[in-house]
Protein backbone atom coordinates (compact mmCIF):
# COMPACT_ATOMS: atom_id res chain seq x y z
CA UNK A 1 0.00 0.00 0.00
CA UNK A 2 1.44 3.16 -0.94
CA UNK A 3 1.83 5.99 1.46
CA UNK A 4 1.84 9.76 1.56
CA UNK A 5 5.30 11.26 1.45
CA UNK A 6 6.49 15.10 1.80
CA UNK A 7 10.28 14.11 1.91
CA UNK A 8 12.15 14.95 -1.21
CA UNK A 9 10.75 13.65 -4.72
CA UNK A 10 7.76 11.01 -4.16
CA UNK A 11 8.26 7.20 -5.59
CA UNK A 12 5.39 6.90 -8.15
CA UNK A 13 5.68 3.55 -7.10
CA UNK A 14 5.43 3.97 -2.98
CA UNK A 15 3.87 7.23 -2.65
CA UNK A 16 0.50 9.01 -3.32
CA UNK A 17 0.46 11.60 -6.38
CA UNK A 18 -1.46 13.65 -8.89
CA UNK A 19 -0.27 12.39 -11.84
CA UNK A 20 -0.20 16.10 -13.71
CA UNK A 21 0.29 15.36 -16.71
CA UNK A 22 -0.96 18.88 -18.36
CA UNK A 23 2.21 20.14 -16.44
CA UNK A 24 4.84 17.53 -17.38
CA UNK A 25 3.60 17.37 -21.28
CA UNK A 26 4.02 21.26 -21.00
CA UNK A 27 7.46 20.70 -19.94
CA UNK A 28 8.10 18.32 -22.04
CA UNK A 29 7.23 19.94 -25.05
CA UNK A 30 9.10 23.00 -24.08
CA UNK A 31 12.64 20.86 -23.88
CA UNK A 32 11.85 18.66 -27.02
CA UNK A 33 11.07 21.63 -28.82
CA UNK A 34 7.37 21.97 -31.01
CA UNK A 35 9.52 20.66 -34.30
CA UNK A 36 12.26 18.33 -32.61
CA UNK A 37 14.75 19.03 -35.73
CA UNK A 38 14.91 22.22 -35.24
CA UNK A 39 15.84 22.21 -31.72
CA UNK A 40 14.48 22.57 -27.74
CA UNK A 41 14.17 25.53 -25.61
CA UNK A 42 16.04 26.64 -22.57
CA UNK A 43 13.54 27.02 -19.44
CA UNK A 44 13.64 27.89 -16.25
CA UNK A 45 11.10 25.59 -13.89
CA UNK A 46 10.70 27.45 -10.46
CA UNK A 47 8.13 27.13 -7.71
CA UNK A 48 8.66 27.63 -3.88
CA UNK A 49 10.22 24.58 -1.99
CA UNK A 50 8.29 21.69 -1.71
CA UNK A 51 6.11 21.91 -4.64
CA UNK A 52 7.16 18.79 -6.36
CA UNK A 53 9.21 20.88 -9.26
CA UNK A 54 12.06 18.03 -9.13
CA UNK A 55 9.56 15.21 -9.61
CA UNK A 56 8.12 17.01 -12.34
CA UNK A 57 11.00 17.36 -14.55
CA UNK A 58 12.46 13.38 -13.38
CA UNK A 59 8.76 12.47 -15.20
CA UNK A 60 9.88 14.75 -18.01
CA UNK A 61 12.91 13.22 -18.42
CA UNK A 62 12.12 9.74 -18.01
CA UNK A 63 9.91 10.23 -21.04
CA UNK A 64 12.87 11.91 -22.89
CA UNK A 65 15.08 8.98 -22.29
CA UNK A 66 12.50 6.84 -24.10
CA UNK A 67 14.14 8.72 -27.07
CA UNK A 68 17.33 7.66 -28.41
CA UNK A 69 17.71 10.87 -30.55
CA UNK A 70 18.78 12.19 -27.46
CA UNK A 71 21.03 12.10 -24.48
CA UNK A 72 19.34 13.14 -21.61
CA UNK A 73 21.31 14.39 -17.83
CA UNK A 74 19.99 15.51 -14.82
CA UNK A 75 22.42 16.86 -12.33
CA UNK A 76 21.87 17.97 -8.87
CA UNK A 77 23.76 21.05 -7.93
CA UNK A 78 23.03 21.86 -4.07
CA UNK A 79 26.37 20.45 -3.15
CA UNK A 80 27.98 22.90 -4.68
CA UNK A 81 25.57 26.01 -2.80
CA UNK A 82 28.73 27.01 -0.56
CA UNK A 83 31.37 27.53 -3.43
CA UNK A 84 32.59 30.51 -4.01
CA UNK A 85 35.36 29.96 -6.58
CA UNK A 86 33.06 29.75 -9.78
CA UNK A 87 36.17 27.82 -11.60
CA UNK A 88 35.40 24.35 -9.28
CA UNK A 89 31.57 25.06 -9.64
CA UNK A 90 32.32 25.18 -13.75
CA UNK A 91 34.68 22.66 -13.42
CA UNK A 92 32.30 20.04 -11.09
CA UNK A 93 29.13 20.45 -13.75
CA UNK A 94 31.70 19.82 -16.45
CA UNK A 95 33.11 16.90 -14.61
CA UNK A 96 29.43 15.10 -13.93
CA UNK A 97 28.58 15.75 -17.03
CA UNK A 98 31.30 14.04 -18.71
CA UNK A 99 30.80 11.02 -16.36
CA UNK A 100 27.11 10.35 -17.04
CA UNK A 101 28.30 10.37 -20.55
CA UNK A 102 30.89 8.28 -20.25
CA UNK A 103 33.23 10.92 -20.97
CA UNK A 104 36.40 13.07 -19.38
CA UNK A 105 35.98 16.43 -19.31
CA UNK A 106 38.95 17.50 -16.87
CA UNK A 107 40.66 21.23 -16.26
CA UNK A 108 37.28 22.85 -17.49
CA UNK A 109 37.24 26.21 -15.39
CA UNK A 110 36.49 28.87 -17.13
CA UNK A 111 32.92 30.15 -19.61
CA UNK A 112 34.91 29.36 -22.90
CA UNK A 113 35.44 25.88 -22.35
CA UNK A 114 32.14 25.10 -20.56
CA UNK A 115 31.01 26.20 -23.69
CA UNK A 116 33.01 23.97 -25.84
CA UNK A 117 31.86 20.40 -23.92
CA UNK A 118 28.59 20.98 -25.61
CA UNK A 119 30.61 21.44 -29.34
CA UNK A 120 29.17 18.40 -31.52
CA UNK A 121 32.38 16.01 -31.76
CA UNK A 122 32.80 16.56 -27.73
CA UNK A 123 28.70 15.38 -27.59
CA UNK A 124 27.82 12.07 -29.85
CA UNK A 125 24.23 13.41 -29.77
CA UNK A 126 21.66 16.38 -29.11
CA UNK A 127 21.70 16.71 -25.18
CA UNK A 128 18.55 17.67 -23.05
CA UNK A 129 20.60 18.77 -19.68
CA UNK A 130 18.58 19.69 -16.67
CA UNK A 131 20.46 21.17 -13.57
CA UNK A 132 18.16 20.59 -10.54
CA UNK A 133 18.72 22.91 -7.30
CA UNK A 134 20.42 25.77 -10.03
CA UNK A 135 19.80 29.06 -8.33
CA UNK A 136 21.66 27.52 -5.02
CA UNK A 137 24.94 28.73 -6.91
CA UNK A 138 26.53 31.71 -6.17
CA UNK A 139 25.37 34.80 -8.05
CA UNK A 140 28.27 34.63 -10.30
CA UNK A 141 28.03 31.11 -10.61
CA UNK A 142 24.87 31.46 -12.24
CA UNK A 143 25.80 34.25 -14.39
CA UNK A 144 28.76 32.30 -15.94
CA UNK A 145 26.91 29.15 -16.71
CA UNK A 146 23.81 31.32 -18.45
CA UNK A 147 26.16 33.47 -19.88
CA UNK A 148 27.56 30.37 -21.97
CA UNK A 149 24.37 28.30 -22.67
CA UNK A 150 23.06 31.89 -23.71
CA UNK A 151 25.96 31.98 -26.52
CA UNK A 152 25.02 28.24 -27.31
CA UNK A 153 21.32 29.20 -27.88
CA UNK A 154 21.75 31.90 -30.10
CA UNK A 155 24.44 30.18 -32.44
CA UNK A 156 22.39 27.60 -32.56
CA UNK A 157 19.27 29.74 -34.00
CA UNK A 158 21.46 31.58 -36.45
CA UNK A 159 22.10 28.01 -37.94
CA UNK A 160 19.14 27.94 -38.89
CA UNK A 161 19.56 25.48 -42.25
CA UNK A 162 21.20 22.84 -39.75
CA UNK A 163 18.84 19.92 -37.49
CA UNK A 164 19.66 19.84 -34.27
CA UNK A 165 22.06 17.10 -34.91
CA UNK A 166 23.83 18.77 -37.18
CA UNK A 167 24.40 22.26 -35.36
CA UNK A 168 27.88 23.27 -33.99
CA UNK A 169 26.56 22.70 -30.43
CA UNK A 170 24.74 20.37 -29.39
CA UNK A 171 23.00 21.01 -26.39
CA UNK A 172 19.42 20.76 -27.58
CA UNK A 173 17.36 21.61 -24.27
CA UNK A 174 17.94 23.37 -21.06
CA UNK A 175 16.07 23.03 -18.10
CA UNK A 176 17.14 25.42 -14.57
CA UNK A 177 15.28 24.19 -11.79
CA UNK A 178 14.91 26.13 -8.90
CA UNK A 179 13.08 29.42 -6.69
CA UNK A 180 13.95 31.46 -8.77
CA UNK A 181 12.23 32.70 -12.05
CA UNK A 182 14.25 35.33 -13.41
CA UNK A 183 18.06 34.58 -13.02
CA UNK A 184 20.14 37.13 -12.19
CA UNK A 185 17.44 38.94 -10.35
CA UNK A 186 19.81 40.28 -7.68
CA UNK A 187 22.17 41.20 -10.46
CA UNK A 188 22.59 44.93 -11.16
CA UNK A 189 23.72 44.30 -14.61
CA UNK A 190 20.20 41.99 -14.97
CA UNK A 191 20.03 38.32 -16.27
CA UNK A 192 22.21 37.26 -18.81
CA UNK A 193 19.68 34.34 -19.38
CA UNK A 194 17.39 36.53 -21.16
CA UNK A 195 16.54 33.80 -23.74
CA UNK A 196 14.90 31.11 -21.56
CA UNK A 197 11.11 30.56 -20.99
CA UNK A 198 9.68 30.56 -17.66
CA UNK A 199 7.63 27.30 -16.44
CA UNK A 200 6.06 27.34 -12.88
CA UNK A 201 4.95 24.65 -10.60
CA UNK A 202 1.49 25.64 -9.54
CA UNK A 203 -0.05 24.00 -6.80
CA UNK A 204 -2.67 21.35 -6.78
CA UNK A 205 -6.19 22.04 -7.64
CA UNK A 206 -8.73 20.95 -5.29
CA UNK A 207 -9.84 17.87 -7.75
CA UNK A 208 -6.05 16.83 -7.66
CA UNK A 209 -6.17 17.04 -3.83
CA UNK A 210 -9.21 14.68 -3.53
CA UNK A 211 -8.01 12.43 -5.82
CA UNK A 212 -5.25 11.28 -4.08
CA UNK A 213 -7.65 10.96 -0.92
CA UNK A 214 -9.87 8.80 -3.09
CA UNK A 215 -6.44 6.90 -4.05
CA UNK A 216 -5.99 6.00 -0.47
CA UNK A 217 -9.42 5.28 0.44
CA UNK A 218 -9.57 2.91 -2.12
CA UNK A 219 -6.46 0.82 -0.91
CA UNK A 220 -6.78 0.85 2.41
CA UNK A 221 -10.77 0.92 2.99
CA UNK A 222 -10.54 3.63 5.23
CA UNK A 223 -12.97 6.81 4.43
CA UNK A 224 -12.55 10.53 4.62
CA UNK A 225 -15.17 12.86 5.18
CA UNK A 226 -15.76 14.99 3.09
CA UNK A 227 -15.06 18.57 5.66
CA UNK A 228 -11.73 17.23 6.24
CA UNK A 229 -10.72 17.08 2.33
CA UNK A 230 -12.37 20.50 2.01
CA UNK A 231 -10.63 21.59 5.29
CA UNK A 232 -6.55 20.24 4.27
CA UNK A 233 -6.96 22.07 0.60
CA UNK A 234 -8.44 25.36 2.70
CA UNK A 235 -5.70 25.08 4.94
CA UNK A 236 -2.86 24.43 2.47
CA UNK A 237 -4.43 25.99 -0.84
CA UNK A 238 -2.91 22.64 -2.78
CA UNK A 239 0.58 23.37 -1.78
CA UNK A 240 2.12 19.94 -2.63
CA UNK A 241 4.53 19.15 0.55
CA UNK A 242 1.80 20.54 2.92
CA UNK A 243 -0.96 18.49 1.52
CA UNK A 244 1.11 15.58 1.74
CA UNK A 245 2.38 16.08 5.29
CA UNK A 246 -1.36 16.56 6.73
CA UNK A 247 -2.09 13.28 4.77
CA UNK A 248 0.45 11.67 6.32
CA UNK A 249 -0.17 12.69 10.07
CA UNK A 250 -3.85 11.78 9.62
CA UNK A 251 -3.43 8.56 7.62
CA UNK A 252 -0.53 7.50 9.75
CA UNK A 253 1.26 8.87 12.98
CA UNK A 254 -2.39 10.12 14.75
CA UNK A 255 -4.92 7.56 12.81
CA UNK A 256 -5.65 5.42 15.90
CA UNK A 257 -8.58 3.78 14.33
CA UNK A 258 -8.15 2.72 10.70
CA UNK A 259 -11.46 0.65 11.01
CA UNK A 260 -13.17 3.77 11.77
CA UNK A 261 -13.67 6.73 9.02
CA UNK A 262 -11.26 10.09 9.26
CA UNK A 263 -13.32 12.81 10.33
CA UNK A 264 -13.53 16.33 11.65
CA UNK A 265 -12.38 15.16 15.35
CA UNK A 266 -9.34 13.17 13.72
CA UNK A 267 -8.54 16.26 11.59
CA UNK A 268 -8.74 18.49 14.04
CA UNK A 269 -6.21 16.17 16.48
CA UNK A 270 -3.76 16.02 14.00
CA UNK A 271 -3.55 19.51 13.69
CA UNK A 272 -3.02 20.57 16.83
CA UNK A 273 0.04 18.55 16.35
CA UNK A 274 1.06 20.09 12.91
CA UNK A 275 0.62 23.93 14.30
CA UNK A 276 2.06 23.41 17.44
CA UNK A 277 3.58 20.23 17.93
CA UNK A 278 5.88 18.87 15.05
CA UNK A 279 8.58 20.70 13.27
CA UNK A 280 7.88 21.11 9.14
CA UNK A 281 10.54 21.79 7.21
CA UNK A 282 9.06 23.85 4.58
CA UNK A 283 7.19 25.90 8.08
CA UNK A 284 11.08 26.37 9.48
CA UNK A 285 12.44 27.63 5.91
CA UNK A 286 9.45 29.81 5.62
CA UNK A 287 9.59 31.18 9.09
CA UNK A 288 13.33 31.50 9.12
CA UNK A 289 12.89 33.64 5.56
CA UNK A 290 10.17 35.78 6.88
CA UNK A 291 11.72 36.54 10.21
CA UNK A 292 14.67 37.97 8.45
CA UNK A 293 15.30 41.68 7.29
CA UNK A 294 14.29 43.60 5.11
CA UNK A 295 11.28 40.86 5.04
CA UNK A 296 10.33 40.69 8.31
CA UNK A 297 8.91 44.19 8.23
CA UNK A 298 6.83 43.45 4.74
CA UNK A 299 5.35 40.30 6.41
CA UNK A 300 3.84 42.39 9.77
CA UNK A 301 2.52 45.03 6.87
CA UNK A 302 0.49 42.16 5.46
CA UNK A 303 -1.29 41.37 8.44
CA UNK A 304 -2.57 44.96 8.05
CA UNK A 305 -6.42 45.35 7.55
CA UNK A 306 -7.08 48.90 6.51
CA UNK A 307 -6.06 48.02 2.81
CA UNK A 308 -4.33 45.30 1.03
CA UNK A 309 -0.69 45.34 -0.69
CA UNK A 310 -0.37 46.00 -4.07
CA UNK A 311 2.53 43.55 -5.52
CA UNK A 312 4.71 44.16 -8.09
CA UNK A 313 7.25 41.39 -9.39
CA UNK A 314 10.18 44.14 -9.43
CA UNK A 315 9.81 44.96 -5.91
CA UNK A 316 12.79 42.91 -4.42
CA UNK A 317 10.80 42.56 -1.14
CA UNK A 318 7.95 41.13 -1.83
CA UNK A 319 9.33 39.12 -4.79
CA UNK A 320 11.63 37.45 -2.38
CA UNK A 321 8.65 35.96 -0.13
CA UNK A 322 6.54 35.05 -3.18
CA UNK A 323 9.39 32.97 -5.04
CA UNK A 324 10.06 31.27 -1.47
CA UNK A 325 6.17 30.43 -1.00
CA UNK A 326 5.50 32.84 2.13
CA UNK A 327 2.94 35.16 -0.06
CA UNK A 328 0.98 34.53 -3.22
CA UNK A 329 -0.82 36.90 -5.80
CA UNK A 330 -4.56 37.77 -6.03
CA UNK A 331 -5.80 39.70 -8.85
CA UNK A 332 -8.56 42.17 -9.24
CA UNK A 333 -10.25 42.36 -12.57
CA UNK A 334 -12.63 45.13 -10.26
CA UNK A 335 -9.75 47.32 -10.61
CA UNK A 336 -7.28 45.32 -12.76
CA UNK A 337 -4.72 45.34 -9.64
CA UNK A 338 -2.04 42.63 -7.93
CA UNK A 339 -2.37 42.55 -4.47
CA UNK A 340 -0.55 40.12 -1.87
CA UNK A 341 -1.91 37.34 0.26
CA UNK A 342 -0.22 34.77 2.29
CA UNK A 343 0.32 31.83 0.44
CA UNK A 344 -2.37 29.53 2.56
CA UNK A 345 -3.82 29.57 5.76
CA UNK A 346 -2.01 27.08 7.86
CA UNK A 347 1.26 29.84 6.61
CA UNK A 348 -0.30 32.91 7.60
CA UNK A 349 -0.98 30.76 11.18
CA UNK A 350 2.34 29.31 11.98
CA UNK A 351 3.58 32.77 11.23
CA UNK A 352 0.95 34.36 13.46
CA UNK A 353 1.53 32.33 16.17
CA UNK A 354 5.23 32.47 15.75
CA UNK A 355 5.73 36.36 15.65
CA UNK A 356 2.77 36.68 18.28
CA UNK A 357 4.97 34.72 20.47
CA UNK A 358 8.32 36.05 19.68
CA UNK A 359 7.15 39.90 20.31
CA UNK A 360 5.48 38.94 23.24
CA UNK A 361 7.23 36.42 25.39
CA UNK A 362 5.71 38.05 28.60
CA UNK A 363 2.93 40.18 29.20
CA UNK A 364 3.18 40.87 32.81
CA UNK A 365 -0.10 40.87 35.35
CA UNK A 366 -3.37 40.00 32.93
CA UNK A 367 -5.61 41.02 35.58
CA UNK A 368 -5.95 42.24 38.74
CA UNK A 369 -5.96 38.73 40.62
CA UNK A 370 -8.98 39.81 43.44
CA UNK A 371 -11.04 41.21 40.23
CA UNK A 372 -14.69 39.72 39.80
CA UNK A 373 -14.63 38.44 36.31
CA UNK A 374 -18.17 37.49 36.39
CA UNK A 375 -19.50 39.83 33.59
CA UNK A 376 -16.97 38.86 31.06
CA UNK A 377 -16.58 35.27 32.21
CA UNK A 378 -18.17 32.65 33.57
CA UNK A 379 -18.10 28.79 32.95
CA UNK A 380 -20.86 28.70 31.25
CA UNK A 381 -20.01 32.02 28.71
CA UNK A 382 -18.18 35.12 27.65
CA UNK A 383 -18.96 38.24 27.26
CA UNK A 384 -16.82 39.68 24.16
CA UNK A 385 -16.84 43.32 24.92
CA UNK A 386 -16.68 43.61 28.37
CA UNK A 387 -13.21 41.19 28.07
CA UNK A 388 -12.57 43.88 25.89
CA UNK A 389 -12.80 46.56 28.20
CA UNK A 390 -10.73 44.76 30.80
CA UNK A 391 -7.68 44.27 27.67
CA UNK A 392 -8.39 48.12 27.41
CA UNK A 393 -7.26 48.88 30.96
CA UNK A 394 -4.01 46.53 30.14
CA UNK A 395 -3.19 48.08 27.95
CA UNK A 396 -3.29 51.66 29.11
CA UNK A 397 -1.54 50.50 32.04
CA UNK A 398 1.50 48.62 30.44
CA UNK A 399 2.37 49.96 27.22
CA UNK A 400 5.53 51.55 28.24
CA UNK A 401 7.23 48.70 28.69
CA UNK A 402 4.66 46.03 27.03
CA UNK A 403 5.64 47.99 23.46
CA UNK A 404 8.71 49.56 24.21
CA UNK A 405 11.14 46.60 21.48
CA UNK A 406 7.70 46.16 19.43
CA UNK A 407 8.72 46.55 15.91
CA UNK A 408 7.93 49.57 14.61
CA UNK A 409 7.39 51.14 10.58
CA UNK A 410 9.53 53.65 9.26
CA UNK A 411 7.44 56.61 10.70
CA UNK A 412 7.91 55.16 14.31
CA UNK A 413 4.60 53.89 14.43
CA UNK A 414 4.16 50.31 15.90
CA UNK A 415 2.87 48.35 12.83
CA UNK A 416 -1.02 47.32 13.25
CA UNK A 417 0.18 43.51 13.47
CA UNK A 418 1.50 44.36 16.92
CA UNK A 419 -2.12 45.10 18.42
CA UNK A 420 -3.66 41.64 16.86
CA UNK A 421 -0.80 39.81 18.83
CA UNK A 422 -1.23 41.52 21.45
CA UNK A 423 -4.99 41.11 21.78
CA UNK A 424 -4.57 37.33 21.26
CA UNK A 425 -1.77 36.64 23.36
CA UNK A 426 -3.80 38.41 26.25
CA UNK A 427 -7.06 36.56 25.25
CA UNK A 428 -4.91 33.27 24.97
CA UNK A 429 -3.38 33.58 28.41
CA UNK A 430 -6.74 34.76 30.26
CA UNK A 431 -8.60 32.50 29.01
CA UNK A 432 -6.08 29.15 29.74
CA UNK A 433 -7.26 28.46 33.09
CA UNK A 434 -11.15 28.09 31.12
CA UNK A 435 -9.71 25.17 29.46
CA UNK A 436 -11.10 27.82 26.44
CA UNK A 437 -9.28 27.43 23.05
CA UNK A 438 -7.97 30.72 21.21
CA UNK A 439 -7.31 30.94 17.44
CA UNK A 440 -6.71 33.18 15.05
CA UNK A 441 -8.44 32.80 11.64
CA UNK A 442 -7.80 34.52 7.84
CA UNK A 443 -10.59 33.99 5.65
CA UNK A 444 -8.99 35.88 2.57
CA UNK A 445 -4.95 35.71 3.38
CA UNK A 446 -5.11 39.56 3.20
CA UNK A 447 -6.85 42.95 4.99
CA UNK A 448 -9.02 40.44 7.43
CA UNK A 449 -8.35 38.80 10.86
CA UNK A 450 -10.05 36.78 12.82
CA UNK A 451 -9.91 35.58 16.64
CA UNK A 452 -12.20 32.58 17.40
CA UNK A 453 -13.04 31.56 20.87
CA UNK A 454 -14.31 28.24 21.70
CA UNK A 455 -16.14 28.45 25.44
CA UNK A 456 -17.97 25.69 27.02
CA UNK A 457 -19.20 24.30 23.78
CA UNK A 458 -20.02 27.85 22.45
CA UNK A 459 -18.44 29.56 19.47
CA UNK A 460 -17.41 32.94 20.06
CA UNK A 461 -16.15 35.54 17.05
CA UNK A 462 -13.86 38.96 16.82
CA UNK A 463 -13.13 40.54 13.68
CA UNK A 464 -9.76 42.80 14.20
CA UNK A 465 -10.12 46.03 11.79
CA UNK A 466 -8.14 49.59 12.37
CA UNK A 467 -10.55 52.17 12.26
CA UNK A 468 -9.90 54.33 8.68
CA UNK A 469 -13.54 56.28 8.48
CA UNK A 470 -17.18 56.61 8.82
CA UNK A 471 -17.42 54.91 5.29
CA UNK A 472 -15.45 52.22 5.96
CA UNK A 473 -16.89 51.61 9.21
CA UNK A 474 -20.20 50.58 7.95
CA UNK A 475 -19.00 48.89 5.28
CA UNK A 476 -17.20 46.64 7.76
CA UNK A 477 -20.23 46.35 9.94
CA UNK A 478 -22.13 44.72 6.96
CA UNK A 479 -19.22 42.71 6.06
CA UNK A 480 -19.12 41.46 9.87
CA UNK A 481 -22.77 40.46 9.72
CA UNK A 482 -21.83 38.19 6.54
CA UNK A 483 -18.92 36.40 8.47
CA UNK A 484 -21.02 35.85 11.52
CA UNK A 485 -23.76 34.13 9.37
CA UNK A 486 -21.29 31.96 7.73
CA UNK A 487 -20.02 30.87 11.31
CA UNK A 488 -23.77 30.19 11.98
CA UNK A 489 -23.53 32.88 15.21
CA UNK A 490 -26.66 35.14 15.79
CA UNK A 491 -24.13 37.52 17.56
CA UNK A 492 -20.61 38.39 16.46
CA UNK A 493 -18.19 41.48 17.73
CA UNK A 494 -16.26 43.89 15.70
CA UNK A 495 -13.05 45.20 17.38
CA UNK A 496 -11.22 48.62 15.94
CA UNK A 497 -7.97 49.72 16.76
CA UNK A 498 -7.99 53.68 16.97
CA UNK A 499 -5.06 56.39 18.11
CA UNK A 500 -7.48 58.31 19.42
CA UNK A 501 -11.35 58.06 20.29
CA UNK A 502 -12.89 60.59 22.94
CA UNK A 503 -16.23 59.33 24.61
CA UNK A 504 -18.82 61.10 22.59
CA UNK A 505 -17.84 59.04 19.38
CA UNK A 506 -17.64 55.67 21.90
CA UNK A 507 -20.84 56.10 23.09
CA UNK A 508 -21.76 57.24 18.84
CA UNK A 509 -19.91 54.06 17.28
CA UNK A 510 -20.00 51.43 20.06
CA UNK A 511 -23.73 50.61 19.04
CA UNK A 512 -24.91 47.91 18.41
CA UNK A 513 -25.62 46.77 14.81
CA UNK A 514 -28.40 44.33 13.85
CA UNK A 515 -28.79 42.69 10.39
CA UNK A 516 -32.00 41.48 9.39
CA UNK A 517 -30.54 40.30 6.14
CA UNK A 518 -31.23 36.94 4.44
CA UNK A 519 -29.97 33.70 6.78
CA UNK A 520 -31.28 35.39 9.68
CA UNK A 521 -31.31 37.86 12.54
CA UNK A 522 -27.34 38.75 13.36
CA UNK A 523 -26.03 41.34 15.58
CA UNK A 524 -22.50 43.00 15.54
CA UNK A 525 -21.43 44.71 18.44
CA UNK A 526 -18.58 47.30 17.87
CA UNK A 527 -15.94 47.99 20.27
CA UNK A 528 -12.96 50.49 20.19
CA UNK A 529 -9.76 50.36 21.62
CA UNK A 530 -7.41 53.10 21.94
CA UNK A 531 -3.70 52.23 20.94
CA UNK A 532 -2.20 55.07 22.54
CA UNK A 533 1.05 54.95 19.89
Amino acid sequence: MRRFSSYGPINNKLHYYAPREELINRAYTQLLGENPSEGGHYITVWAPRQTGKTWVMQQVMFRLKKDSRFDVLKINLEHLKYEQNVGRIIEAVAEETGEKLGKTFKGINNQKKFQEIFRKGSLDKPLVLILDEFDALVEEGINTIVSAFRNIYISRVDEIDKTTAEKTYLLHGVSLIGVRSVLGIENVKGSPFNVQRSVKIPNLTYDEVVEMFAWYRKESGQEISRDVLERIYYECNGQPGLTCWLGELLTEQYNEDKTKPITMSEWEYAYMYASKGLPNNNILNIIEKANTEPYKDKVLELFRTDEKIEFRFDDKELNFLYMNGITDIEESREDMTLYNRFSCPFVQKRLFNYLSNEIFDRLGRLVDPFENLDDAITEKSLNIPNLIKRYRKYLQENREWLFKEAPRRKDLKLFEAVYHFNLYRYLYDLLKIWKSAVFAEFPTGNGKVDILIKHAGKLYALELKSFVNERAYKEALKQTAVYGRQLGLSEISLLFFIETIDEENRKKFETEFVDEGEGGRISVKPVFVQVFD
